[in-house]
């Protein structure tokens, strides 16, 4: 992809730190390589851990790598006269809490650079945006967590930048609150925005992104457009049998990759190589009744887990094969 059509490039970023008392290094990131086009969600998605806060800060110049560079609009970072095209949430924001959501965003705007009369028009414009009163009259430290994101979003809206950094922007909000932040990054996107954002939470990823990246403990595992990656995965079937006489039968344990409830009933749920006719025989000669057999399409959380599974036995394979090297 030409580096004109992308507004993030990161080559080889890694970063390491020094944890606990004895000072163990612990590297953060291994070789990130990412590249994230203009005008389109990105999600950089993995568990708690894996890197994604720290490359969220060398992107924003809160850190520098230890190796490796990072481009914005083509720019190399650090570049001060870039920060001013990108809007940076972090995953806990931290605000002063004594003030307004308007004295707030006044402040913030001083701090951009903006004029009063911008200010005054953009100020109200935002907060109604988000969802809150522009005449509110009580201070920040009396709102909810979901308030408070509605504020942190409203601060990094009002430059109107043209790349959004979110930094798990789902976090602690209940559904309609996810919902909420879900329909402002459909709107950013459809302005032409480029939204880049971190979560742990698939599902919500998958709403909403053109492309995804999957990193786990430091080191990306694969990158690519959503569509590729569901389309890769063709699914599995699941059969719901009644009772729940079936999570206790061995036999049937052994046929199926899992077991499960399903309220008062048992859900069987097969290998990605497994057809429904290689255990429906054994379920009938069992006596078992038959509610019902669907496949199940693959969602970006199936993906990840078999990517995550599949990285891990890489792992450890790759150091009993170093260990065994090492043996006289």
């Amino acid at each position: 992809m030409n580096q004109q059509d992308l507004a993030i490039q990161a080559r080889g970023l890694s970063k390491k730190f020094r944890v606990g008392v004895r000072l163990k290094v612990s590297e953060a990131l291994m070789g990130l390589d990412l590249d994230v086009p203009r005008g389109e969600v990105f999600g950089f998605l993995g568990p708690n851990g894996a890197g994604k806060t720290t490359t969220i800060k060398i992107l924003v110049g809160l850190l520098k790598p230890d190796s490796g560079h990072a481009k914005i609009f083509g720019q190399t970072l650090p570049h001060v006269h870039i920060r001013k095209k990108i809007a940076y949430l972090p995953e806990l924001p931290d605000f002063y809490d004594y003030l307004r959501p308007s004295e707030f965003l006044f402040h913030c705007g001083r701090l951009f650079g903006m004029d009063t009369p911008t200010l005054k028009r953009r100020v109200p414009e935002l907060l109604e945006r988000v969802g809150l009163d522009p005449s509110e009259k009580r201070p920040m430290r009396k709102f909810s967590k979901g308030m408070l994101q509605r504020c942190g979003i409203a601060q990094a809206m009002l430059p109107d930048p043209d790349l959004y950094i979110l930094d798990e922007p789902m976090g602690g909000l209940d559904p309609l609150g996810r919902r909420w932040v879900k329909d402002l990054i459909g709107e950013l996107s459809e302005a032409g925005k480029t939204v880049f954002f971190s979560s742990h939470v698939l599902a919500e990823a998958q709403a909403v992104c053109h492309r995804v990246a999957f990193l786990n403990k430091g080191k990306l595992i694969a990158q690519g457009t959503t569509r590729e990656f569901l389309a890769a995965d063709a699914g599995t079937w699941e059969i719901l049998v009644l009772g729940d006489e079936a999570l206790k039968d061995k036999e049937i344990k052994a046929a199926v990759s899992s077991t499960r409830p399903a309220g008062p009933d048992s859900l069987l749920a097969l290998a990605h190589d497994q057809a429904p006719e290689q255990v429906l025989p054994l379920l009938a000669q069992k006596g078992y009744k038959l509610m019902g057999v669907e496949r199940r399409h693959a969602s970006l959380e199936d993906v990840f887990i078999r990517l995550i599974k599949n990285d891990t036995a890489q792992n450890h394979t790759g150091q009993g094969e170093e260990k065994k090297s090492q043996e006289p």
